[in-house]
């Protein structure tokens, strides 16, 4: 992305009635983000969902001038910026409708052919629940995973450690700009952080501290992995906030048991009691859930010659050789076909050898 286009971008970003998903809209609809600021008001408004609250202000100035602004904060400090149309903006996170349309990055993140997991809890985390998490951690570190938490205190800065430890790929994402880090005590850890990963934000270096950011943040820690695990939560809490975004975005959510009485298990056992995640009792559950394998536990697989498919199995055999991999339901949608009978379908062809399922519920050709 030119200077040029993240400035107008920036500017986007920056009207504050005009969230995410709206912001996408009008970059549809005009066909670039240069392109809303020059389309006519009148126009704008021909849009379904849009009205002229939502665009009272998107043609003020100070957007422009506060862009200005942060474009220098991005440049002098060696930001990198991820547009959400772009190739290098996180691939999960493009599926999730309310993705920040600009995601901004400090350190060295690689997502290229990466598992990516999200690991999550509470605050005051036990001293179980430390164990339980550098245990998983140690036991994952063979997939070679990246681990994603939100650099807090707790569960988060536990995980991330973790994943350091074993040399893993961590990446923490903040509820603030990355002019600052919360919680302060933290700053000791930042060095190592952006050696073996990074930081993620959508909060420009201006914008005030509020706690609040941190549910928004949680869309972030969510949408990035295949796989949002919590560790440790009481009844309420900000990581069940996490987990109930993940499994909005049709992603697996594990949660870890623990005893009734244990205040600090509230939240997982109710999670798993709603079955919104899977029991989380040994390591193993994650890869085998997830249907990972090692590269030296990968079998080959041959597909058969000469299957006879139906009509029905054509029809998602070719949408699938088109896209390479694509959920259940949109399979269904795209192929016209009610959901419960494309997963028989898929059943019958993954058995005939023609398919294979992936995590997160998405099914490629062999």
């Amino acid at each position: 992305m030119t200077d040029h286009d993240l400035l107008f971008a920036l500017a986007l970003q920056n009207v504050s009635k005009i969230g995410d998903v709206t912001a996408k809209k009008l970059i549809a609809h005009c066909g670039s983000i240069e392109a809303v600021f020059k389309e006519k008001k009148q126009n704008l408004m021909k849009i379904d969902g849009i009205g002229s609250i939502v665009l009272s202000d998107l043609f003020d100035n100070r957007h422009m001038t506060e862009a200005e602004a942060e474009l220098e904060f991005i440049k002098d400090n060696g930001i990198v910026s991820h547009f959400f149309t772009e190739d290098n903006y996180p691939e999960r996170l493009k599926h999730c409708i309310d993705g920040p349309i600009l995601l901004f990055q400090a350190g060295n993140i690689n997502l290229k052919e990466h598992r990516i997991i999200s690991i999550v809890g509470a605050r005051k985390i036990t001293t179980h629940g430390i164990a339980v998490c550098e245990k998983l951690v140690e036991a994952l570190s063979p997939f070679n995973p990246i681990v994603v938490s939100g650099f807090a205190y707790g569960t988060d800065i536990t995980a991330q450690k973790a994943a350091m430890k074993n040399n893993l790929q961590t990446i923490g994402c903040l509820a603030h700009g990355l002019d600052q880090i919360y919680p302060k005590v933290h700053k000791k850890y930042v060095a190592e952080v952006e050696k073996h990963g990074g930081f993620f934000t959508d909060f420009w270096s201006t914008d005030t501290f509020d706690r609040n950011n941190f549910l928004k943040r949680n869309r972030i820690i969510a949408g990035l992995s295949e796989a949002t695990i919590v560790i440790e939560s009481a009844e309420k809490g900000g990581s069940l906030v996490t987990a109930d975004i993940a499994s909005s975005y049709n992603r697996e959510v594990f949660a870890v048991p623990g005893r009734t009485t244990d205040s600090q298990s509230q939240g997982c056992n109710n999670l798993i009691k709603h079955q919104k995640a899977h029991l989380l009792s040994r390591p193993e559950d994650v890869p085998y859930i997830l249907n990972w394998q090692l590269e030296t536990e990968a079998k080959p697989v041959q597909k058969k010659l000469f299957v006879e498919l139906d009509t029905d199995e054509k029809a998602i055999y070719n949408f699938l050789k088109d896209v390479g991999k694509e959920q259940l339901d949109i399979i269904a949608l795209r192929c016209q076909m009610p959901t419960f009978r494309v997963a028989t379908i898929l059943l019958n062809m993954e058995l005939k050898g023609v398919i294979r399922p992936l995590p997160g519920k998405q099914f490629e050709v062999i």
